[in-house]
């Protein structure tokens, strides 16, 4: 069924200028996660921004254009990335991401042969409603973290350039019609990045210096000391796939709800699963960090109610082209971390919003015990980032509360003894 809120549904295809801008925001939503990444592990933020976009269009082939999901540099493999750069190096890296991307394809090979009926057994709203809460809310501490501290230490100068962004969104959203309508977020980064400037918070001469065209330093597989099996960099970064899997389900749940539609059932979980695998395949044939959808993009399309896959082709396309444009990508590094946190108070709490209309569209009764026990633990256990760790093995809050949802869902009778 159609979204008849929509202003650009999945497959409109917006007009020139309007096109640019919308894929600009997107492209500006996405940037700072996707480049921290590869400089907290050591790795080149151009070719993690390259490998973005070309699995973020990988991802739309699979897929045959049907669901607007942007694919940046996953989080959930900094930790093993880290140790593998002092040990095996850059190889071991890649191919411990090749890895992951394999693993999603086998997966995606089990779901195409044993179907998606299961689905719906497993993810009833009851589950599916406080896990979206859960992905919205389990990134607003780091939210808080860029708007308030500088250096670890609060700073009042942040927290009011974090304000001004946030409100400026709103503003914006509220208040503006037609093309700048449906730019918000753009604009509100762009007034932000202008305020922090006169604040002084952006090294000016770090652009002016930077040179403007620059060809990225691509690790191809084995061309940098030859290639050497390295087995366990592939046992450490394989299993977190299972981890992030969980994590694609729930941004998959997120979407569907935007957009009133099934992606599970069209065009299929092994499709959305083949996707992903094939782009971090590509980024880690590249040199680049695995990559999973995100949520920043997600919320920008919950907010404008824009969410033409054209768009989010332009933003890959866009993001390829700036892994060469050395100035601009050097511009955009540059983006104060208040304004990310403004930006995220309102991209994050617009998911987890999207968890709460699933419960309320579906009449759910939280005076049953059965649902208030499955959604409270899932909420304090998703928000509290309350982790399972088995050596160097990690299963994050979010994909904890997943998975115990889901148990709790399939092992709790539907009356309690005591009712």
């Amino acid at each position: 069924m159609k979204n008849e809120e929509i202003k650009l549904d999945i497959h409109d295809k917006p007009s020139g200028l309007s096109w640019i801008g919308l894929s600009l925001q997107h492209m500006f939503s996405m940037f700072g996660s996707t480049v921290i990444v590869p400089l907290l592990v050591g790795l080149s933020p151009s070719i993690a921004l390259f490998a973005s976009g070309i699995g973020t269009l990988l991802h739309i082939l699979i897929t045959k254009g049907k669901i607007p999901a942007y694919m940046g540099s996953s989080f959930a493999f900094i930790t093993p990335m880290l140790a593998l750069m002092k040990t095996t190096g850059i190889g071991g890296v890649q191919q411990g991401v090749i890895a992951v991307g394999l693993v999603y394809l086998v997966v995606a090979a089990l779901v195409w042969m044993l179907g998606t009926n299961w689905i719906d057994h497993l993810l009833p709203p009851i589950v599916v409603g406080p896990i979206v809460v859960v992905i919205g809310l389990s990134l607003a501490s780091a939210a808080a973290q860029d708007a308030m501290m500088k250096n670890n230490h609060y700073d009042l100068t942040y927290f009011l350039i974090a304000l001004a962004t946030l409100f400026l969104a709103i503003f914006f959203n509220m208040k503006l019609k037609g093309f700048l309508g449906m730019i918000p977020i753009l604009l509100a980064i762009v007034c932000g990045y202008l305020i922090s400037m006169a604040c002084g918070l952006v090294d000016l001469h770090a652009i002016a210096s930077a040179p403007w065209f620059k060809i990225p330093h691509f690790e191809l597989l084995g061309t940098e000391k030859g290639f050497h099996l390295e087995w366990n960099a592939i046992l450490v970064m394989a299993p977190i796939a299972f981890v992030t899997m969980t994590e694609h389900m729930g941004h998959l749940m997120v979407l569907g709800e935007l957009t009133h539609r099934n992606f599970f059932k069209d065009p299929g979980l092994n499709r959305t699963l083949a996707g992903d695998g094939a782009a971090s395949l590509a980024a880690g044939l590249l040199g680049g960090p695995a990559v999973t959808s995100y949520g920043e993009n997600i919320g920008v399309m919950a907010i404008t109610k824009v969410y033409s896959v054209y768009v989010i082709v332009g933003a890959a396309l866009f993001a390829m082209a700036f892994a060469f444009v050395n100035k601009l990508n050097v511009l955009i590094m540059q983006m104060p971390l208040p304004v990310i946190g403004g930006i995220s108070f309102l991209l994050f709490g617009t998911i987890a919003s999207s968890g709460i209309k699933v419960m309320v569209d579906d009449h759910l009764d939280l005076n049953n015990k059965r649902n208030l026990m499955i959604a409270s633990v899932v909420l304090v256990i998703g928000v509290g980032n309350a982790y399972l760790q088995i050596g160097s093995f990690q299963f994050t809050g979010v994909a904890l509360a997943t998975v115990i949802g889901i148990g709790l869902n399939l092992i709790l009778p539907q009356q309690p003894a005591n009712e």
